[in-house]
């Protein structure tokens, strides 16, 4: 079994902000397979069912999102799941919007719900589908700019990424992290080099 966990705030008023990307993807991969997430279970919502062939537990941690950690070690102790059986979604201010990136490992990158997993499993050792949410200027407090509801040009692109994202997890699934990071993992442009006089 795989636990899919969205990462995001429980709430009406986070449900269109950069930071529940990882929720809104999982509500996605939860219409395409038929599950509904609405057992609430170790701090979470889970649904449990069938994708990609594979079975899988769907998770959205309700202890918002510092705490999302918490919520995931529950799960795990409950169903028996080590580290390698958890695949984490969530948004990233470090890469451009639009951007999706797969890795198998890593630090959190100063994403306190991530931050939060990697301490209650006690690993990095982990697959995470990152969604690029970078902001296009510079701004002075990212937690209100997570926290804030989406503009319209940034919710249409917010939901080609949901279904790319969805897109990427079950191709993990199916066929395994190499094929998607493969597929999926853009690279930045570089940035233009100025000319030389």
């Amino acid at each position: 079994m795989r636990l899919i966990v969205g990462l995001g705030n429980p709430g009406p008023e986070y449900v269109w902000t950069p930071h529940n990307l990882g929720f809104l993807t999982v509500d996605r991969l939860a219409g395409r397979a038929g599950i509904r997430i609405e057992r609430p279970e170790a701090r979470a919502l889970l649904g449990r069912g069938l994708l990609a062939g594979e079975e899988v537990l769907l998770a959205k941690p309700q202890t918002m999102m510092n705490l999302s950690g918490l919520s995931v070690r529950d799960i795990m102790r409950r169903y028996e799941l080590g580290s390698a059986d958890v695949l984490v979604v969530h948004d990233d201010v470090a890469l451009p919007w639009g951007m999706i990136r797969i890795r198998e490992r890593g630090s959190a990158g100063g994403h306190n719900g991530l931050k939060s997993v990697i301490g209650a499993l006690n690993a990095v050792e982990f697959v995470r589908v990152r969604l690029g949410v970078q902001p296009e200027h510079s701004v002075g407090d990212l937690v209100s700019y997570v926290l804030r509801p989406m503009r319209k040009v940034q919710l249409a692109i917010a939901a080609e990424m949901v279904d790319e994202a969805a897109d990427a997890v079950e191709l993990i699934l199916g066929r395994g992290v190499t094929t998607a990071m493969n597929r999926f993992n853009k690279r930045v442009p570089p940035a233009p080099e100025a000319a030389e006089p």
